[in-house]
């Protein structure tokens, strides 16, 4: 349990390619780089970590990342919410390996600011509990 409980609560260091046009008045691409804390997410459908770290003005830190659904005993394979603030919100999903803590995730769309936000093969790569 404590292992899969280190690997779903990784920090994260995204990496990808994305276009957001709504944050920019021409197309924006390039690598984005978030961290985020995980010490009070738990598995749990509903449960968040919090934005530590990011490249993306639009991604400030204190940000949210909500799962969806609870993590299985060896994936977390669930829908997830990207919430910077009211109104601005960019949905995703992931796949994580809990016993590597690797996995990816897509962004597609969203609300507010997030409203043109695609993000695909969005790499994951735990850096150490809980940070």
């Amino acid at each position: 349990m404590r292992r899969t409980r280190f690997a779903i609560l990784a920090v994260v260091a995204f990496a990808l390619v994305l276009a957001v046009p709504a944050l920019a008045s021409a197309p924006r691409s390039g690598t984005l780089h978030v961290t985020k804390e995980c010490s009070v997410y738990a598995g749990q459908a509903g449960g968040f970590c919090t934005i530590t770290s990011s490249n993306v003005k639009a991604i400030p830190v204190g940000s949210k990342v909500i799962y969806k659904d609870a993590a299985g005993t060896s994936v977390l394979d669930t829908d997830i919410v990207l919430y910077t603030g009211p109104g601005n919100s960019a949905f995703g999903h992931v796949v994580l390996d809990l016993s590597t803590g690797y996995g990816t995730v897509t962004f597609d769309g969203g609300t507010g600011q997030f409203t043109h936000f695609h993000a695909t093969q969005v790499d994951v790569t735990p850096l150490g509990w809980p940070n």
